[in-house]
């Protein structure tokens, strides 16, 4: 066949499925119609779920991670049809420039109401506000103070703090602003036990997030709070001077991915520090408090105060009370799926299987370190270790990691010895859960692995067991089957 050829029946399966999606598009919108009348929610999460499992069936394992990020997107877009054709409020995440949000994730959990991105350029901003239809918006960078002269209310704190991040079009068409910000960041305090009552509080950064966390911290009875940032009479070339600070907040982008493992400051300059809090939510553990857990100084990522100022934000939106627990829910829920399942263990001892049959079980992409390091050195591991020794093979394999540790949700297979190399570490930590596989050696391949064709496994076990305990977080013990170890990962995930 032609290249033309196949392009045809491309086209001709495309047509298909447009003609497919239209009808579904409209069986979504007579479920919602069915759904309003009988006053059912819109969002069904297990029936979703029991959809997914049932269409893998008929999937080859290796796609499947590939449908459900199809199906996925295409449930989104049916309950997006089902609001649509609704009553229901509508309301959505302001920006410039969204990319990729948890926004909507999370508010499908909280309310009853269509959440979309809108995207708008600073000209369009005022015809969106005045014309737009929305009834609830959170607002993010960077029109958290342009909104300001639209809002006809404020809220005491949204006035104190001089930012909004959340309005409501109320029913006689005027607009009130409040910052749920500050409620989400006060959650994340309290929910950490970092009390900042009688301290010295030191907050990097000087843009809008700086200005609300002073504000809190303030109301929260800190004896001093300073904005620490890259001018002024406070900036990183004189933090000598605030020693004694006892927290640290950063309000800056500093760390956030893809940028992972920088650091505004080392915690070592402050040892009296007794918090550390950092509002950035990608990764998971930004290098700050990467130092800070290694410090065993109490710390805390931005996820749960995103959650939190979400949750205040869908009560402003819908008038109903939200019990605390749903923050804890639905940030515990995010974590897990953001959170890679990194495996680690003795060569040879099942890691790539246990990694297969587990992105197969949740539908999660695999990622392979040794094969990285193959594709980009471009040949195999025996000749990496011939031509560069092992020295060349560590550099190459520490490379690897800190581009597959930025990822997310996924399950990252590591080659035997990436626990030889401390630096390792935080790369497998900033957004993983870390699994030590543990197996009989008697048990354990050699084939195609140069260490343990050199090296008495034995010998070679003793050395490296104690690297294994300090990187796991938890360790699955002997197991006779790929699927018994799986099940036994999951019990532990649970």
């Amino acid at each position: 066949m032609e290249l033309k050829d196949f392009r045809e029946q491309i086209d001709s399966l495309d047509r298909d499925l447009v003609r497919l999606f239209l009808q579904r598009t409209e069986l979504a919108g007579q479920i919602g119609d069915y759904k309003r009348e009988r006053g059912l929610p819109i969002l069904d999460a297990s029936r979703e779920e029991q959809k997914l499992e049932i269409l893998e069936q008929d999937c080859p394992p290796a796609l499947r991670g590939e449908l459900r990020q199809l199906y996925r997107t295409i449930f989104a877009m049916s309950r997006e049809v089902q609001h649509r054709r609704s009553p229901e409020m509508i309301c959505g995440l302001l920006g410039r420039k969204l990319g990729h949000s948890y926004s909507p994730q999370i508010h499908a959990q909280l309310g009853a109401y269509a959440y979309s991105l809108f995207e708008r350029e600073p000209e369009e901003l005022e015809d969106f506000l005045r014309e737009g239809e929305w009834q609830g918006l959170n607002v993010t960078i960077p029109y958290k103070k342009s909104v300001l002269p639209f809002c006809d209310a404020l809220s005491d704190t949204a006035r104190e703090i001089g930012s909004v991040n959340t309005l409501l079009r109320r029913p006689d068409g005027s607009i009130y602003g409040d910052n749920t910000d500050a409620y989400g960041f006060a959650w994340l305090l309290q929910r950490n036990g970092i009390d900042p009552k009688g301290k010295k509080a030191l907050v990097l950064g000087s843009g809008g997030a700086s200005v609300m966390a002073c504000w809190v911290l303030r109301q929260r009875e800190a004896r001093e709070v300073l904005v620490i940032s890259r001018s002024g009479e406070n900036h990183y070339g004189n933090l000598d001077r605030q020693a004694d600070a006892e927290l640290i907040v950063n309000t800056t982008p500093v760390g956030m991915y893809p940028r992972n493992g920088e650091a505004a400051v080392d915690l070592r300059q402050f040892p009296n520090c007794s918090g550390v809090v950092d509002v950035v939510y990608n990764p998971a553990r930004t290098a700050l408090l990467l130092q800070a857990e290694e410090l065993g100084i109490p710390h805390a990522g931005g996820l749960g105060m995103l959650v939190a100022q979400a949750k205040r934000s869908s009560e402003i939106f819908t008038g109903a009370s939200i019990p605390d627990t749903r923050i804890e829910e639905i940030h515990r829920g995010l974590q897990k799926e953001m959170e890679n399942i990194v495996l680690i263990g003795m060569p040879g001892c099942g890691k790539t299987r246990i990694a297969r049959a587990l992105g197969e079980k949740l539908g999660r992409p695999v990622l392979e370190a040794d094969e990285e390091i193959e594709r980009e050195a471009g040949m195999s591991i025996p000749e990496i270790f011939r031509l560069e020794g092992e020295e060349g093979f560590r550099k190459r394999e520490t490379r690897v990691l800190s581009e597959l540790g930025k990822r997310s949700g996924a399950i990252l297979s590591t080659g035997g010895g990436c626990i030889t190399r401390e630096e390792n570490y935080p790369l497998l930590h900033q957004n993983g859960v870390i699994l030590w596989r543990k197996r009989d050696i008697s048990l354990l391949s050699r084939k195609g692995r140069p260490i343990s064709l050199s090296r008495d496994l034995g010998e070679l076990y003793v050395e490296r067991a104690p690297l294994y305990e300090r990187f796991a977080d938890h360790i699955i013990e002997e197991t006779d089957t790929v699927e018994e170890a799986v099940e036994k990962i999951l019990e532990v995930l649970a």
